[in-house]
């Protein structure tokens, strides 16, 4: 089976009401469904090394063990991959201690993808329509056309739920994530927060790195699986949440977990 059937597959398996529940992830499924989610990028796994389409590569796997916290800090490629996201009508509990699917990154993949600087990044950016107003996102993965077709999907929702997307919290904004010097994806335009009037962060209930004492919530399930469907994950599924925030993680979606009410 090539990678682009994965990634199909994947993706289906999210999609269908029927699916069954599949069990965690090997670290080499999750790195065929990242060469399949990037085919303008990735070529190819070579050993412990992604192979790019230009021909470089990037190490998967550092052989270190870490903390979470070290994953945060310091991710390699596996790490990204480590903690299946999860979907379905139960994925909403309140998640697991530090369990923050998408949110351990690898600060060289996204810069290599998405440019090493803000200047770089910047010149990747276009507009699209967002309920009235516009916003700037990369072209780079298309993940312009892919927000555009969740502005499109979100607008026939009915009109209770509009409230809960504009005016929109940001999109591109070269900076570090609030407590870290770790690039937001933000940085690279890929990510959206919607309403922040809505939404509830980790660090706004006094939590702290590991420490978070309650989970809270306001964005309905409706609105998160729009977002789903085109790629997004959803930060009200971390256990450091950010329910205002949605970035695009196709290799997560397609290879989502769909987690059952009796775990």
């Amino acid at each position: 089976m090539n990678v682009r059937t994965i990634w199909t597959a994947g993706l289906a398996a999210l999609l269908s009401i029927a699916a069954a529940p599949s069990p965690a992830l090997a670290a080499d499924d999750g790195i065929d469904a990242l060469i399949a989610a990037y085919p303008d990028h990735l070529e190819r796994r070579e050993g412990n090394r992604l192979v790019w389409s230009d021909g470089t590569t990037l190490e998967i796997d550092d052989g270190r063990t870490k903390s979470h916290q070290d994953k945060l800090k310091q991710a390699d490629i596996e790490d990204m991959m480590s903690q299946p996201y999860p979907v379905g009508p139960c994925s909403y509990d309140p998640p697991a201690r530090n369990f923050d699917p998408g949110r351990i990154r690898s600060d060289a993949f996204f810069r290599r993808m998405y440019g090493s600087s803000e200047a770089e990044a910047r010149k990747s950016l276009t507009t699209i329509r967002w309920f009235g107003g516009k916003l700037r996102v990369t072209k780079v993965n298309g993940v312009d056309r892919k927000l555009q077709q969740v502005a499109d999907d979100l607008e026939k929702l009915p009109k209770k739920f509009h409230r809960y997307l504009a005016p929109s919290g940001g999109t591109f904004n070269w900076r570090v994530i609030a407590g870290t010097k770790r690039l937001s994806v933000h940085s690279f335009g890929a990510a959206i927060d919607i309403n922040t009037k809505f939404t509830d962060y980790w660090r706004w209930s006094g939590g702290k790195p590991g420490n978070v004492k309650k989970y809270r919530n306001k964005i309905p399930h409706e609105v998160v699986e729009v977002f789903e469907r085109h790629g997004f994950i959803w930060g009200g599924k971390w256990y450091h949440y950010d329910t205002m925030h949605f970035e695009y993680r196709p290799e997560l979606i397609a290879t989502a977990r769909k987690k059952t009410c009796l775990e």
